[in-house]
């Protein structure tokens, strides 16, 4: 099916697409999925909502509208039925292409046209996808473990001898980062400029516009370097990949997969610490050895998934599901976050059970689940190994949600580290690397790399063999 499927004319331009929904009494006022009263208590407008429907209209932000899927029914039949019923390409959303969303909004940087495997459907989407899914592949997990382990001791070793400490910015967010620019072979100071403006683009501020503009601009930069000289990093496979991605395309994937890999994983981190030193039901059961991290992590994934709404899609002629016709022209948001509180799936919702969405479904689904949980269970074992007792110094009462629609995680989490004793020996060749700084030629000869190689310099090479976990 082709990935640029005309847009019915039956929907007229409207600055609001449900304005006459409104006039008519159908709908009440239409709830905002933005905000600071949304970020404050998410899950309360969630509920508000799924009490209209399974998919009903939103604000996303100022001046921008889409439909919200509220159940989990509703969201698992958007992405099961993508493409052929659903659409990726936002080429569809009639309020962008006519010029009718506020010049400026940030959260348009979110969901505009884009030439990667996310936004396109068809050929062009499987021919992308290909290039992600063969990149996955030849990544060797037990070096990536291992590069996450050398890197959060190192984290770790900054804050053990500290009385308090943010979680959030001493860990769950440099070392995603960290790991990601050395995937994607990116030099320190380029790879932090990187991962600082994907942060500011999920944020969807005013500054996402901007951000937008310098991802563009480090991308472009990193490839120029990394065709100048390939190394075993997955940069430079995507360049070699036989699919012969444009400039274009290189920039837009690795741009794609470098966002998907960071704030969300740095997200996921945070809130599974949060529940683990804060939640009784799982901070004993955890240190005891009753219940594995990655059981631990499952539970997070059902209750507070790092990304909440986002897979915007777009209904090829008008639908109508569980009596809520759907119009084209529109997107509709799939909210993983509404989807997997839903109550109808109350028995289900527990570690162990990865029936959840909060790595999506279907044909769009992200295609590297696996690395994703070796970065993140590693490095939360990690920390819990060597600092065990850690507790939040403040009320959770008083933590502050990330601000943005499209993800779930906290702006800090300051913690008591009651020992304050390095006392477990830091990973043998941990070093004191850091993302504003360049490796030193010393630490390149030594033992342990100071950069890892994560997978085969030339195209075609077997990946290596994963642990099972």
């Amino acid at each position: 099916m082709p990935s640029n499927h005309p847009v019915s004319p039956e929907l007229p331009p409207a600055v609001c697409p449900f304005s006459a929904q409104a006039a008519d009494g159908e709908l009440g006022e239409i709830l905002k999925i933005h905000g600071p009263e949304f970020t404050a208590d998410p899950g309360a407008t969630y509920a508000k909502l799924r009490a209209r429907g399974p998919i009903v209209p939103v604000e996303f932000d100022n001046g921008a509208y889409a439909y919200l899927t509220t159940t989990y029914r509703a969201a698992l039949h958007l992405l099961r039925h993508t493409p052929d019923l659903f659409a990726k390409d936002p080429n569809h959303w009639v309020a962008l292409s006519s010029g009718q969303i506020p010049e400026g909004t940030p959260a348009v940087s979110m969901m505009q046209p884009r030439d990667n495997a996310l936004w396109l459907d068809g050929a062009p989407h499987t021919r992308l996808r290909k290039t992600i899914t063969d990149t996955v592949e030849l990544v060797d997990s037990h070096a990536l473990e291992g590069a996450v382990v050398r890197i959060a001791d190192t984290l770790i070793d900054a804050v053990a001898e500290r009385e308090e400490f943010d979680l959030v910015t001493a860990f769950a967010d440099p070392l995603p980062i960290q790991v990601i620019i050395e995937m994607f072979g990116c030099p320190p100071d380029l790879g932090l400029r990187l991962i600082t403006a994907i942060g500011k683009l999920f944020d969807a501020g005013a500054d996402a516009a901007a951000a937008n503009r310098e991802i563009v601009s480090c991308c472009l930069e990193l490839i120029t370097l990394r065709r100048a000289e390939p190394s075993g990093d997955a940069t430079s496979w995507l360049l070699a990949h036989p699919a012969r991605l444009t400039d274009t395309e290189m920039i837009q994937q690795i741009m794609l997969v470098a966002g998907a890999g960071s704030t969300p994983s740095s997200n996921l981190i945070a809130n599974a610490l949060l529940l683990m030193i804060d939640d009784p039901a799982f901070s004993g059961s955890v240190y005891e050895g009753v219940h594995s991290v990655a059981e631990a992590m499952d539970q997070v994934l059902w209750e507070d998934p790092p990304i909440a709404n986002y897979s915007p899609v777009y209904a090829r002629v008008p639908e109508t599901y569980e009596g809520v016709r759907l119009e084209p022209g529109v997107p509709v948001l799939v909210s993983f976050a509404a989807a997997n509180s839903d109550p109808a799936l109350a028995r289900f919702r527990r570690a162990g059970n990865r029936a959840h969405l909060a790595f999506s479904a279907g044909a769009h689904a992200c295609p590297a689940v696996d690395l994703a949980r070796v970065i993140t269970e590693t490095a939360v074992e990690r920390i819990l190994d060597r600092l065990p007792d850690l507790s939040l110094a403040v009320d959770r009462a008083d933590l502050v949600r990330r601000p943005g629609t499209f993800h779930s995680g906290w702006t800090a989490l300051p913690v008591v580290n009651p020992h304050a004793d390095p006392s477990a020996p830091p990973h043998q060749g941990a070093t004191s690397w850091t993302p504003s700084r360049p490796p030193s030629q010393a630490a390149r000869s030594a033992s342990i790399p100071q950069r890892t190689t994560f997978m085969p310099k030339a195209p075609g090479s077997e990946p290596a063999a994963r642990p099972s976990r």
